[in-house]
């Protein structure tokens, strides 16, 4: 399975940054989808999951701030981020629950925000 998250950068704090993840997950439609996010030093943490429908849960963290959605057709999954503080900085990946005892994270996406 591919993964490729991209769309990251360097931004401001309150700046915000759109992510996008192309996979080649077949059948897209069944699987529920997350975002994940790594910060320096800190263990990988899920940030959003995107239900088979579209329907998104958050974190705490950044509920409010950001936005998930999907597109079943196009197999991809993408994360609009606003009011980006520092804490938001890591690498940013997709993924799906259900295929993590797998193990391939795939490409992330180095999102930096800086004051």
């Amino acid at each position: 399975v591919q993964l490729q998250a991209s769309g990251g950068g360097q931004v401001q704090t309150g700046g915000s940054l759109r992510l996008s993840c192309t996979t080649s997950i077949t059948p897209f439609s069944i699987y529920i989808m997350a975002w994940y996010r790594q910060a320096p030093g800190k263990q990988r943490e899920l940030v959003a999951q995107i239900a088979r429908g579209g329907s998104a849960t958050y974190s705490n963290s950044v509920k409010g701030r950001f936005t998930a959605s999907r597109d079943n057709a196009k197999r991809t999954v993408d994360l609009q981020m606003n009011s980006l503080k520092s804490e938001d900085t890591g690498v940013y990946y997709c993924n799906s629950p259900q295929l993590l005892s797998s193990g391939n994270w795939g490409n992330g996406t180095l999102v930096t925000v800086s004051s």
